[in-house]
Order: C-alpha cells, then structure tokens, then sequence
C-alpha cells in the first residue's frame, strides 16, 4: 500500500523566509484559531486583570498564541523548491 505525502497547509513565501497565505482549509482553520485565542485571549484577560497585570496578559496570550502558529506554519509549509516552475529562474550575476 502506497502512502501519499501528507499535503501542505501553508504555501512559502515567495521571497525571504516563512509561510504565505493558507492553501488548505486546514490553514484557514489554523489562522482563524490564531485570531480567536488572541480575541478571546484579550476579552478573557480584561475581565481578569487589573490594568497594570492586563497588558502583560495581552502580551503573554498573543506570544504563546504566535510562537504557536510559527510552531505549526514551519511543520506545515510546502517544501521550497517542489512547486511548479522551481528550478526555473536564472540564478547568478547581472551579464
């Protein structure tokens, strides 16, 4: 039984390093939580905290919540250099 690759979430960035926008619906799940943590993550922390403790909340709440989607982003990105056209360009200097 042949096993297929498990298909990416995240296209990478055309230039630099990281994710672009999601290609899966998985990665529009992923994003979407990303958001609602934060959301909820502030609304929660308001209701909690005193305001000198609040914004030290908001801060810990949206850095987990981001180390997270760059935890998951990295594991789910396509591969560079496997799509359509890699390998095409022409590298070195100018003529």
């Amino acid at each position: 039984m042949r096993l297929d690759p498990p298909k990416p979430w995240f296209a990478p960035k055309r230039y630099g390093y990281g994710s672009s926008w999601p290609i899966a619906w998985q990665g529009w799940a992923v994003l979407a939580a990303y958001f609602l943590a934060n959301i909820g993550g502030m609304l929660i922390a308001q209701e909690i905290f005193p305001n000198g403790i609040f914004i030290a909340a908001i801060i810990g709440v949206a850095l987990f919540s981001t180390i997270i989607l760059i935890i998951i982003c990295a594991a789910k990105t396509k591969a560079v250099g496997t799509g359509a056209g890699a390998g095409s360009h022409r590298t070195g200097t100018n003529p």
